[in-house]
């Protein structure tokens, strides 16, 4: 009988292998978690936290010319910004092959926590239209699970999570277990009743968010203290982190191990058994190397790491992953489509006297409205639809002259004004790819990520959609100076990467089961975004987390019953 050094190991420390690590120690298991980044301790590793713009280096803007060195792609999620380089993926020295990649912004974290700590933290669920539109359309493998299959998971982690929102009623978003949400501000108020008044079929509601309202002294956490300072780190633990929320559970138990600055390479594999054997690993700062075993394995890297964690474990003598027996490993490469806006300014008057003052974790949402409940609008060209996330505010006044003028002309304030971006979904698509260049090594001699994704005609169709229907409501809802652009859309910028290793019940067209489970490995579960099967239009990490507490339940039944 074989012989292991733990019960589990979990590849990533953030949302996903959080959670991961979490309930499988739980659970019982001896668990050793694996990140390839630096250790950052709760509350004492947060450097910048509270800090004001004279305290940080070049006051909180990194030079351009080390931005375009070191952060090409991390710039695109907040590296450009020193109150929180540090959390982020140095380019130069972690790159991708460029020279033979299509346009993609892999931003990367560089620490245990992983994007948990610089995450947006919307907190969205999918609806039962969405886990339906792959069978329903024809795109992509048609997933294996249902809403309602899923729901009671979503209800799990939201309530130990600590999610804020308001039930809102609506089917294409479904209610969850929610605190209070926080407040609307006297502008988006003054939009939200004259939106909905012109234009019932659209809502403009309180976005749901992972900042708490309310306090959980079980946990040690406090309730959000409206800083807005979140991709700082937060030593209320008032947003869901692996640092305050998942880590201190796995800890609490006795049962974890946590080593970082431990990059795996790829993943051992006996083809007899059909089981992961080992997980290799190098030391990212002496370049030891070592491999651990394990009972079972849960690849929690992100969609693009842990894809390229399985493309580069050869099966002996092959050039193929032994994860690979579908064909489809690599393929259906997702990310939301992004960068589309539209806004308006506020004419009434009587808002003059509700200053903008304050700050707040969160903004507004306006869900889905196009193809609803399976149904094809018939003035819509493309399928799917998409989302939009906006705030309203005022800025000061801009002053002019000197002195006493200067200064009274900054204490008042202009207009009120609301802003949107759309957020569409991207059809899968088998040709948008990553794979890996066996020709160009990065220094742990692991093989460059080459991507070859790329967003289509329905895409931009959406697109185009989002800022006509964006004017229409701005001018239904009485906003003057109302306006939309685009920007250029590039994959990866939204930073919801999915996909590579997609769920589904044919073992010939997918790469896991309905269980996260790998095909092709019984004892191995592949529990974030790439097992996604498509993307929805919501933020995504609702479903990662429901999926791997999920995924943790069953693969220790499993284990209890001697079937892994």
């Amino acid at each position: 009988m074989a012989t292991y050094e733990f019960d589990a190991i979990v590849i990533g420390s953030g949302i996903s292998g959080g959670w991961a690590a979490k309930e499988l120690c739980e659970k019982g298991m001896k668990v050793l978690m694996l990140e390839r980044g630096r250790m950052v301790e709760h509350r004492e590793d947060y450097i910048t936290e509270g800090k004001g713009p004279w305290q940080l280096p070049y006051r909180g803007t990194l030079p351009a010319a080390e931005v375009e060195r070191d952060h090409v792609m991390s710039k695109w999620g907040g590296a450009a910004s020193t109150a929180s380089t540090h959390f982020f993926n140095n380019d130069r020295l972690n790159p991708i092959d460029f020279e033979n990649s299509k346009p993609f912004r892999w931003v990367r974290p560089a620490q245990v926590g992983g994007k948990s700590l610089i995450w947006s933290r919307v907190a969205l669920r999918w609806g039962p239209n969405d886990f339906e539109a792959n069978k329903r359309d024809g795109h992509g493998s048609p997933w294996p699970i249902s809403y309602d299959e899923v729901a009671p998971w979503y209800s799990y982690v939201e309530t130990y999570a600590g999610i804020a929102g308001a039930k809102d009623g609506l089917p294409q978003l479904p209610d969850g277990e929610f605190q209070k949400p926080h407040p609307m501000n006297a502008a988006e108020i003054w939009v939200k009743d004259r939106l909905e008044k012109a234009m019932p079929d659209r809502k403009l509601i309180s976005t749901r968010t992972a900042n708490m309202t309310e306090d959980k002294p079980e946990q040690g956490r406090a309730r959000c203290q409206d800083r807005n300072m979140c991709a700082r780190g937060c030593s209320f633990g008032a947003y869901f982190s692996t640092q305050a929320v998942t880590l201190p559970a796995a800890r609490k138990t006795g049962n974890l191990t946590l080593l970082s600055d431990k990059v795996v390479t790829n993943l051992e594999y006996d083809p007899k058994t059909k089981r992961v054997t080992g997980v290799r690993t190098l030391d990212a700062n002496t370049q030891e190397e070592k491999i651990y075993s394990s009972r079972i394995v849960f690849l929690c890297a992100s969609a693009m790491a842990s894809t390229q964690i399985l493309l580069n474990s050869k099966l002996l003598g092959s050039e193929r992953s032994f994860a690979d027996a579908s064909g489809m490993l690599g393929h259906y490469i997702m990310d939301h489509v992004f960068r589309t806006y539209f806004w308006g300014t506020v004419p009434d008057k009587e808002l003059d006297p509700y200053i903008a003052y304050g700050r707040r974790p969160n903004g507004v949402y306006i869900p889905r409205f196009r193809n609803l409940n399976g149904r094809q609008d018939p003035d819509a060209d493309f399928v799917r639809g998409y989302g939009m996330q906006g705030a309203a505010g005022r800025n000061p006044a801009t002053p002019g002259g000197f002195g006493k003028a200067m200064k009274e002309g900054m204490r008042a304030y202009g207009p009120w004004t609301i802003r949107f971006t759309a957020f569409a979904e991207c059809l899968p698509y088998k040709d948008n790819t990553l794979s890996l260049n066996p020709g160009k090594l990065d220094r742990f001699g692991v093989p460059l990520a080459v991507f070859n994704v790329t967003f289509r005609e329905n895409e931009m169709r959406m697109m185009r959609d989002a800022a006509q229907q964006g004017e229409t409501m701005m001018k239904a809802a009485s906003l003057v100076d109302v306006g939309s652009a685009n920007e250029e859309h590039v994959p990866g910028d939204a930073i919801h990467e999915m996909g590579g290793a997609c769920m589904g019940a044919d073992p010939r067209t997918s790469v896991v089961n309905r269980w996260s489970q790998a095909h092709d490995a019984a004892n191995l579960f592949i529990t974030d975004g790439s097992q996604m099967a498509s993307t929805n239009c919501v933020n995504p990490s609702m479903t990662f987390m429901a999926l791997t507490a999920r995924a943790a339940d069953h693969a220790v039944k499993l284990v209890k019953a001697g079937t892994i």
